[in-house]
């Protein structure tokens, strides 16, 4: 018999009771990406004085307990009492959903985060929050808890005690401390190297601010960072570019305001053939663009299309040039501060907001024609105008070979006869692509696969490095092609990720110097012309196991040299080692078990998590000064993968991470 269904049945969350039973709504998981939007959404905060000009100086400490000091030198929360609820402006901020000065244009001019909902979210979701403010003089102090009462009820971010005033003080800003509840997140270890990458992309994109970052968990080996840059995004261009060779110096600035939207862009063009845009509103990375980038895009265009006709580098007669072709190698960073922001997108990481567009068109128009008819710029501009209409000949020459290569997957797999061993399995939301460094491993890999949804493409050799070469080059290499042809979604502009025929693309390559190598290319390949399959969560790493250790017929494997200690120790004395130099020194059934069964693998996907910094380690790591990677390598390069992976990604056998 069906339940009957009632108003008895309508359960009323209230206070902050619903960000407890669904935390995921308002911070996304509750694992590592969870527990840092903790801390952002206190970081916004204090990045929201500091943009409004009202702090100088942002830090944020990693104390001992696994708790975080998020400190400003800003305004201070208001301590008064409000006027409806009777408590402290303190205690509704950290106590009532939707509250805070971020919803009318008085208190504050722009803003990032939760638009009042995070410090109350951070509050739920802690296990305690230790608020001093420092107004007017004085140091005012409030401590908030999380708790099981006497009757076993959970009582989420419940004040200890009112605001009281404790102290006297000249120091002027607000200090936040919590503990994220270990009741609620899978981890509270924060990633150092996250948090670093966060603040110094804030720094970048708010010019003359101070943000200090300590990290006090270790004894003798306390971290600490510093970043200020006076130059802004203009700096920031610089260091995505400073592994390439730029064509000028230094990068253009642009700055604006139209209907109350701020526009600023800084580009810089380099002897590279990838374009990098990076776009942001107040702070807020968009990684799938939007609007703003769209504006962007179509004013860059036009007037760089009218300056090559003004200089009579383009006749009268000749085709415009494309936006593509004005691109080519160039770097951007678009950053906008504007009220009541829309995202879209599967991720909310697309502006919506349709104002946008025409702001950035305007301000674009109004800056750079004046900038480049300036005489004193017109050695810039020509290496602007030369560089692009070079591309475009590159462009019909590429052209040519896209086409060529559309005819040949309409001949399905005619190409790959011999190299890739197609699935029997029909539906792609479960089919699997292996591209296998070797003949020898991909043999094995056929022969140990389940062929009703794996399927395996051999590399006979080493790809090319695409960052360094053109698009027509990378058309012409075999073994980019058979990867094109076998993943069916075209590529750079022409990429459609809806006829992707496999949603697992696992690298399988060897623990060494040349697998490492492998891996970096194909990356490196996705990333420049297929970015789609890495933020759709498609590229994976797989790890075969490193040693093999027989003690009779017991057969174990060990994927780390720490495994590999546990499993010698615990089989005494007379066991057999071996040590896997290479996936074609497996037998099928040893690949099978090990590295493709789905029930005992482990794998990686790729993913990025900041796409500024991956755009500077791929330029690092792939490009052409050798200096810069020669001392990355030596401080960072891991090539036993499987240690270097478990450390940042916790992957054991039979997981995927």
């Amino acid at each position: 018999m069906a339940k009957e269904y009632g108003v008895g049945d309508i359960k009323v969350m209230e206070g902050l009771e619903a960000v407890r039973m669904r935390p995921g709504m308002y911070i996304g998981s509750t694992g590592m990406r969870g527990l840092h939007h903790m801390l952002w959404e206190i970081v916004d905060n204090a990045v929201d004085e500091a943009a409004n000009g009202y702090a100088d100086t942002v830090s944020v400490t990693i104390e001992r307990d696994e708790s975080v000091t998020v400190e400003d030198n800003g305004r201070g929360i208001p301590v008064g009492i409000h006027e409806k609820l009777g408590v402290s402006g303190v205690e509704v901020v950290y106590t009532q959903l939707h509250a805070g000065g971020k919803f009318d244009n008085d208190s504050y001019s722009y803003s990032g985060g939760l638009h009042g909902v995070g410090a109350s979210v951070v509050n739920a979701l802690s296990e305690y929050v230790h608020v001093e403010v420092y107004r007017d003089g004085r140091i005012y102090e409030q401590n908030f808890r999380s708790y099981v009462d006497g009757g076993g009820k959970l009582q989420c971010g419940k004040p200890v005690a009112p605001l009281a005033e404790i102290g006297r003080t000249r120091k002027q800003g607000t200090k936040v401390t919590f503990l994220p509840d270990a009741r609620v997140f899978e981890t509270l270890h924060m990633n150092y190297d996250v948090i670093s990458r966060r603040m110094r992309e804030l720094a970048y994109l708010n010019r003359g601010i101070c943000f200090k970052l300590f990290d006090k968990r270790e004894w003798g080996n306390r971290k600490e960072a510093e970043y200020k840059f006076d130059g802004g995004i203009s700096d920031y261009v610089r260091y995505l570019n400073e592994e390439k060779t730029a064509l000028y110096e230094p990068p253009i600035h642009i700055m604006g305001q139209k209907d109350g939207i701020q526009v600023e862009v800084a580009f810089q063009h380099n002897d590279g053939y990838a374009e990098s845009i990076f776009s942001y509103v107040n702070n807020i990375p968009t990684s799938e663009g939007g609007t703003h980038e769209t504006g962007f895009k179509a004013a860059f265009t036009k007037i760089l299309n009218d300056y090559c006709r003004k200089a009579e580098l383009l006749k009268d007669k000749d085709p415009s040039l494309s936006g593509e072709d004005f691109r080519e190698g160039v770097t951007v960073i678009l950053s906008l501060k504007m009220h009541s922001i829309q995202f879209e997108g599967q991720t909310k990481t697309r502006l919506g907001n349709t104002e946008a567009r025409p702001a950035v068109e305007t301000v674009m128009t109004e800056q750079l024609i004046p900038y480049l008819d300036d005489l004193k710029n017109a050695a810039t501009a020509n290496l602007i105008a030369e560089k692009a209409l070079k591309a475009a000949k590159v462009r019909e020459t590429a052209r040519k070979a896209k086409n060529m290569a559309r005819e040949k997957v309409k001949l399905e797999n005619a190409p790959l006869v011999g190299k890739l061993s197609s699935c029997t399995g029909r539906d792609a939301s479960v089919n699997e692509l292996f591209i296998v460094e070797g003949d020898s491993a991909g043999g094995s890999a056929k022969m140990g696969r389940d062929r009703r949804f794996q399927a395996i493409l051999p590399l006979r050799g080493k790809p090319l490095n695409v960052e360094k070469k053109r698009l027509d080059q990378v058309l012409a290499n075999d073994e980019f092609r058979s990867v094109i042809t076998a993943l069916g979604t075209g590529i750079g502009e022409d990429f459609t990720l809806s006829s992707l025929k496999y949603n697992k693309i696992i690298i399988l390559s060897d623990a060494d110097q040349d697998g490492a190598h492998i891996r970096a290319i194909l990356l490196t390949f996705f990333y420049r012309y297929m970015k789609e399959l890495i933020t759709d969560g498609h590229v994976y790493i797989g790890q075969p196991p490193l040693y093999k250790v027989q003690k009779g017929k017991d057969i174990q494997y060990a994927y780390s040299d720490h495994e590999l200690s546990k499993l010698t120790k615990a089989a005494g004395k007379g066991y057999t080692l071996q040590r896997y130099k290479g996936l074609g020194e497996m037998n099928p059934e040893q690949l099978w078990a090990t590295t493709m069964n789905p029930e005992h693998r482990a794998l990686i996907r790729v993913d990025l998590e900041d796409a500024a910094d991956v755009e500077h380690l791929v330029s690092l790591l792939m490009g052409d000064k050798v200096a810069p990677r020669k001392e990355y390598i030596s401080e960072f390069a891991n090539f036993n993968k499987q240690d270097a992976f478990a450390q940042r990604a916790d992957v054991q056998p039979g997981k995927e991470a």
